[in-house]
């Protein structure tokens, strides 16, 4: 008779409210990651504190909101009412506890379900929280979760509201590090959403008087708009809208209750329906859905009582109502839209000019190239079923929840030894890798037509699902992961050139990254450290003393699986690649990848002079 476990009460645990938030962290902050993605938990750290601020200056109390973030350490201040001061140990760490539960008082919060703030108490090693009013304040301090000082309630002259510190806990943060872009991005969506709040972030502030039509001018080049943003408001809605001169492909941001739903949802959905509607109809003509979004580039934010998000990362709407007796989000938008879209178009007869004309040239193009993406979609289709381009990973082939999606990869490498490596060591619940043949084409300059008569560019526009909307992203990391010698370098800035062309709001909103690998090994009989670069090598030397044998790594194709492992889990690090607003697109893609070669020669000369320059100081 074969032995079974024994399964008793003693099998039973219970787990109390922080190490339950310590155990599955993803179901309150979606995936970890280590501050190289926007989305990574540490940021939603910051963001729920931040939201409880937010909600104080909706409801009118406090209008300035100061963050310090210093090395791991942040401290957010605001002057609001203040937590009640008998309340301020349970607030942060007694689960179903908060004020959010008389929708009376938070109609349209951020969050409704008293998790945030006692999430980022559990998940850090350092957490404070003081609160000011009346005359006195309290405070109390804790570690991973579990109080260690409460002070009793004493006599202040302060400005009443809330003060919040904490470092994010480095055993489940592993090798984290704040960015400030990231920071700054997540903060002036707060000021955009908040015309009257200030943000003061490090010492500089954030303000904006004009809402999401800021937004769209602070995040695009405004050569590069056909027409002046078309700027709506309404009540529980705000919408801006624009084309783009020369972007391909549909660009949205889109908010609910000030938190930002990157994955779109309900909202979104009815949002996009209406512009539809409401262009057919007003020029009278049934143009093609994908013709009349081409090249769109709007923001969307609404307000809604008691929002239903797929998720605890709030990245996507759920509710089809807008609240208890009020119509659904899509009839309440098809109706906003369709009345003051309508209108402004019959107010500015220039504007609806330029529109018509940018549909009938996406029409034009479209017909032009039906017959060439049938034919890329069908190479497409057979060569996902009948070659090994792509290897899938299993979060796309199963039911996998909301949330695991987060953590989606697709490494892009060059050359049957490299992606060989990655593929035997990736995780393949959530890394996907893609195998390039050789050097792609450089496409500055090029239509889209290319990317469909390209073979290369066709199989990884397929692969990401992203021909039709960027909404339909099959991947949230899209990792660029090539040798660290010239020619890799070379394949890395094609690539780049390539999304930059045809797909920039990839880049835009932080999906694309370089993966670092190491260029040293360094070890003896005892241990082995990897180096990313010479000052970790010789710090390595050090640590092991003695002789220790170096090895230097030319490509990913030398690094054997069993190590790539350690490359591609918990320890990855990646670069992302980041967009500087000084410059358009069409400028950076210009002076790089086009045939202004003495202007780069120089650049390359005098850059080389700093590099080598640097190099004798040392």
């Amino acid at each position: 008779m074969s032995q079974t476990s024994q399964y008793t009460e003693e099998n039973i645990r219970s787990l109390d409210w922080k190490e339950h938030i310590r155990m599955r962290p993803g179901m309150y902050i979606g995936k970890l990651g280590d501050g190289s993605s926007a989305d990574d938990g540490i940021y939603i750290l910051v963001k729920e504190v931040l939201d409880n601020c937010i909600d104080e200056f909706v409801m009118g109390a406090g209008k300035t909101i100061e963050i310090s973030v210093q090395g791991n350490k942040v401290i957010v201040r605001d002057y609001g009412r203040g937590i009640p001061l008998g309340k301020v140990v349970d607030v942060v760490s007694k689960m179903n506890t908060g004020g959010k539960y008389d929708s009376k008082a938070f109609k349209k919060s951020v969050g409704l379900n008293g998790v945030g703030t006692k999430a980022v108490n559990a998940l850090s090693s350092y957490f404070r929280v003081e609160s000011t009013r009346d005359g006195k304040s309290k405070s109390a301090e804790f570690e991973t979760g579990n109080l260690v000082n409460e002070e009793e309630l004493a006599e202040t002259s302060r400005r009443r509201g809330t003060k919040v510190s904490f470092i994010p806990d480095e055993t489940i943060f592993k090798n984290y590090k704040f960015r400030n872009e990231y920071i700054e991005r997540m903060l002036k969506n707060y000021v955009y959403l908040n015309p009257g709040l200030t943000i003061v972030f490090n010492g500089e502030k954030f303000y904006s008087e004009n809402g999401l039509k800021d937004l769209l001018e602070d995040n695009n080049n405004m050569e590069d708009m056909l027409y002046p943003i078309i700027h709506l408001r309404g009540d529980d809605i705000e919408v801006a809208v624009t084309h783009s001169k020369t972007q391909y492909s549909e660009e949205y941001h889109s908010f609910v209750n000030g938190q930002n739903t990157t994955q779109g949802g309900t909202h979104l959905s009815a949002f996009r329906e209406a512009v539809v509607k409401t262009v057919r109809d007003f020029y009278g003509k049934s143009y093609d859905a994908s013709d009349i979004r081409k090249s769109i580039i709007a923001a969307v934010s609404v307000k809604v009582m008691e929002p239903v998000f797929e998720s605890q990362t709030k990245t996507k709407l759920g509710s089809t109502d807008m609240g208890e007796g009020l119509p659904t989000v899509r009839t309440f938008i098809n109706d906003f839209i369709g009345t003051q879209l309508d209108n402004y178009l019959h107010k500015n007869p220039e504007t609806a000019e330029k529109l018509q004309r940018k549909i009938l040239q996406a029409e034009r193009e479209r017909k032009e190239l039906s017959g060439i993406r049938k034919l890329a979609r069908e190479r497409a289709k057979k060569a996902s079923l009948h070659n090994k381009k792509l290897r899938d990973c299993r979060v796309h082939l199963t039911n996998m929840k909301h949330d695991k999606r987060l953590d989606s990869t697709l490494f892009i490498t060059e050359g049957d030894s490299a992606s060989g490596s990655i593929t035997k060591s990736r995780d393949v619940n959530t890394q996907a890798v893609f195998s390039l043949r050789g050097k792609p084409l450089n496409s500055y300059g090029m239509s889209k037509k290319v990317v469909y008569e390209n073979e290369e560019f066709n199989l990884l526009q397929s692969a990401l699902n992203i021909e039709e909307s960027f909404e339909d992203l099959r991947y949230n990391n899209i990792v660029i992961a090539t040798d660290a010698d010239v020619d890799g370098m070379h394949i890395r800035l094609l690539l780049i050139t390539f999304f930059l062309q045809f797909f920039p709001e990839l880049i835009k909103e932080g999906h694309l990254y370089i993966l670092q690998t190491p260029l040293f090994r360094v070890r003896n009989k005892k241990e082995t450290i990897y180096c990313y670069n010479e000052e970790e090598k010789q710090a390595a030397i050090n640590k092991l003393k003695g002789k220790p044998e170096i090895t230097r790594f030319k490509g990913l194709g030398e690094i054997s699986p069993d190590e790539f492992k350690h490359f591609i889990g918990d320890d990855i690090r990646l670069d992302p690649i980041m967009l500087d607003k000084a410059m358009s697109i069409e400028s950076l893609l210009e002076f790089y990848m086009g045939k202004n070669t003495p202007d780069r020669q120089e650049f390359i000369i005098n850059n080389l002079k700093v590099e080598l320059d640097l190099i004798e100081e040392e």
